[in-house]
Formats: structure tokens, sequence, C-alpha cells
């Protein structure tokens, strides 16, 4: 995966908000990466509603 890169939101790993289960299924582009707790790798996810949130790396795919 690559900043700018398009992904869908495939599954969520952990008990999360609603606002961000909503997010499920929709499509956005990768704007960063973070570093987790362990040793994973997170996403930054930018929306169409300019609303951006970090997704584990499993947990979206490219499209």
């Amino acid at each position: 995966m690559e900043v700018g890169q398009t992904v869908q939101v495939r599954r969520i790993r952990d008990r999360v908000s609603e606002s961000v289960a909503k997010r499920l299924g929709q499509i956005g582009v990768i704007q960063d990466f973070k570093m987790t707790d362990g040793s994973g790798v997170g996403v930054l996810v930018q929306f169409e509603d300019q609303a951006a949130i970090w997704f584990f790396a499993d947990e979206v795919e490219v499209v």
C-alpha cells in the first residue's frame, strides 16, 4: 500500500464507535501511515466527507 492509493474498509478488528463502524465498506484514500503499539502498521484513510480515520493495514484493501 502507498500514500494516495484508494482503499475500501473490509473489516474492523476491535470494538469501535458507531461513527467508525459506519465506515465499513466505504472507500477512501490513504493519507499517511501510523506505527501501532506493537510491530504493526496502520493507515490513515481520508473519506469523501473529509473525515480521516486510521485502520490496521489488514482492515483495508486496495481497490
